[in-house]
């Protein structure tokens, strides 16, 4: 089994807000998606939602605040899964919640890195 990354995106929209309600039922669509895929054996790593606050480091010495709230989409978080390749890592990206509310998902193969 190979691992992939579910790397999960959403877009900016201002003065756009979940009632509580709303925000309960896009919890227990993420809990179902995700128990689903522990169910299978697929979850590698259950990831993290990304909070807004962070810096980015460049050659130099350089250290800027980021990530910027003036662009339109941003990182909000991932998991890492098990699949036989990209094409089954993307089925299971299918199911995210976070397609239902405008979002994406990236799907990225995982490269073992050796510290020989």
């Amino acid at each position: 089994m190979n691992e992939f990354s579910l790397i999960f995106r959403n877009e900016q929209h201002p003065g756009v807000q979940f009632s509580p309600e709303q925000m309960q039922d896009i919890l227990v669509q993420w809990r179902d998606w995700m128990g689903s895929i522990a169910a299978q054996n697929k979850l590698a790593s259950s990831g993290a939602r990304l909070g807004v606050e962070g810096k980015v480091l460049k050659p130099n010495d350089v250290v800027t605040d980021g990530p910027y709230v003036e662009l339109k989409e941003m990182l909000s978080g991932f998991i890492i899964v098990k699949g036989a390749d990209i094409n089954e890592a993307a089925e299971i990206a299918k199911g995210c919640p976070i397609l239902k509310v405008g979002g994406s998902v990236e799907v990225r193969s995982i490269i073992p890195m050796s510290m020989n």
